[in-house]
């Protein structure tokens, strides 16, 4: 019902949509996982173009691919580390029918971005650096990763061609080329549109 909501572009509410999700998962929604709302305005401004490709730097539990897939025409892929969670995205993805979603189980620094159009970022990395609030227990922090993972994401972004589209959510802005202007903001501007212009 939700994604046929989202479809028919019906508000969907984030308590409604969360409940797709297990007990713990859903217990750290509000903190790790984009808000629908926030997805779908970003899945909106990356698939201005017809079928286009977007990537999801750190998925999670792929609300943010969800949403955007049954909301746009876009084919949204989301990597994520956690083995556990792109399996229980994917089965979520099967559950509901939803064709134009991939979960890829895999670190970012083993992804070409050339493979893909678009980009959106929910500030994957920063659970390296704070340790307040974790997902799970499954991956150890570690704060050298957190710029590894932000030079690496900036230079696969560096490569892409003028005008691909990126959108970041409470980001520090460390992965972003000095080659993106950013175009417009919105949620008190913990979202950013960005676009690559040299």
């Amino acid at each position: 019902m939700i994604f046929k909501q989202l479809s028919q572009k019906i508000e969907v509410k984030d308590v409604v949509f969360d409940e797709i999700f297990p007990p713990g998962i859903k217990a750290v929604a509000d903190r790790h996982w984009t808000p629908v709302a926030v997805a779908k305005m970003a899945a909106e401004y990356l698939t201005e173009k017809q079928d286009q490709k977007v990537l999801d730097i750190g998925a999670g539990a792929g609300k943010f691919c969800l949403v955007g897939a049954a909301s746009t025409k876009g084919f949204f892929y989301g990597v994520e580390q956690r083995k556990a969670l792109t399996k229980m995205s994917r089965k979520i993805a099967d559950r509901y029918n939803i064709m134009n979603v991939e979960f890829i189980n895999s670190n970012i620094n083993e992804i070409s971005f050339s493979d893909y159009d678009a980009f959106y970022f929910f500030n994957s990395f920063f659970e390296n650096i704070d340790t307040s609030n974790p997902i799970d227990n499954t991956i150890l922090p570690d704060s050298g990763l957190y710029q590894v993972y932000s030079d690496y994401v900036r230079e696969q972004l560096d490569k892409t061609p003028v005008g691909t589209r990126l959108v970041t959510y409470w980001s520090k802005w460390d992965e972003i080329p000095t080659n993106f202007e950013l175009v417009d903001s919105a949620f008190n501007g913990f979202l950013s549109f960005w676009k690559k212009v040299s």
